[in-house]
């Protein structure tokens, strides 16, 4: 496949996990309100952030994160605010799961599949467990110093974040850790999964 194919082939697959990541965020969230107005939720949406990492590479799952997440929040009248904490955050956890799934890993370099399943996972812990870090945190400073928001509706609100983000770095971890190893071989057998830094 020619380098150019490739790339177009790559950007097609991060559009459609950014869709995955937009309608998971925005029509299977579980959306608890807070103090103020606003709100924190349980979803599944970081999953494809995570999955497409695991499968195109840093770059493109945490562009499709950030583009999904964002137009998501940007979508939704209480979470608009929020967008570009948002598009920072995804990204970063689609870099760090690239980082050490195919950098320090290279799991697309190995076919024991004991190892592939060991490193997405951790991979996956990799990136989830410091969203579960940075999101409250950054939410925290976002809300009280950018937006302006008391300081206790600030802490209020990073306190809830911190246990949501917790649950869904969990369930996203099991879910990624399925759907990655059930549809990695598929699209190996198709063809059409290029290898991360094969467009590049």
């Amino acid at each position: 496949m020619e380098q150019k194919n490739q790339t177009v082939l790559k950007l097609a697959q991060t559009a459609i996990l950014a869709t995955l990541c937009y309608v998971t965020f925005t029509y299977l969230q579980i959306k608890i309100p807070m103090p103020g107005g606003d709100a924190t939720s349980i979803h599944i949406g970081n999953a494809f952030c995570v999955l497409g990492a695991l499968l195109l590479g840093g770059w493109y799952g945490g562009l499709a994160g950030a583009i999904g997440m964002t137009f998501a929040d940007i979508m939704d009248p209480i979470y608009i605010t929020g967008a570009p904490k948002t598009f920072v955050l995804k990204l970063c956890i689609g870099l760090i799961v690239g980082l050490v799934a195919h950098r320090i890993a290279k799991i697309n370099e190995s076919s024991d599949k004991k190892y592939i399943f060991k490193w997405s996972i951790i991979a996956s812990v990799a990136g989830l467990g410091f969203n579960v870090i940075a999101d409250p945190i950054a939410g925290y400073f976002y809300k009280q110093y950018i937006l302006g928001q008391p300081q206790q509706m600030a802490e209020v609100l990073a306190k809830w974040s911190t246990a949501t983000t917790f649950v869904n770095a969990v369930v996203s971890t099991v879910l990624v850790a399925f759907l990655y190893n059930a549809v990695r071989p598929a699209l190996l057998r198709s063809g059409l999964l290029v290898k991360p830094g094969k467009a590049a």
